[in-house]
């Protein structure tokens, strides 16, 4: 769903709601919410947003999609190759 789409559904939904407990709907207000809902979504919906919010893990420039591969697929492949120790205590309980 777009911002512009979120917006018009959210105005359908707030004017129904109003028509059912007997207000009469405000358009300006209506006009508000629709406008201000689409602009927030239009503003949120980049994928610099959702890295600042910790959405994903990160953006990688384009220019550095192979050394970025590279570099996990090395470490996988040294994950694999490690011996681990085993635990020579008991599991901590706090």
């Amino acid at each position: 769903m777009g911002s512009a789409q979120a917006g018009k559904v959210l105005r359908i939904v707030a004017e129904g709601k109003q028509k059912a407990s007997g207000m009469e709907p405000n358009p300006q207000m209506l006009d508000f919410l629709e406008q201000s809902t689409s602009m927030k979504l239009e503003q949120q919906s980049t994928a610099l947003f959702n890295t600042a919010m910790l959405h994903d893990d990160g953006i990688i420039d384009p220019r550095d999609t192979r050394k970025v591969l590279i570099f996990l697929l090395q470490t996988i492949y040294e994950a694999q190759q490690r011996e681990l120790n085993p635990t020579r205590f008991g599991v901590s309980r706090f």
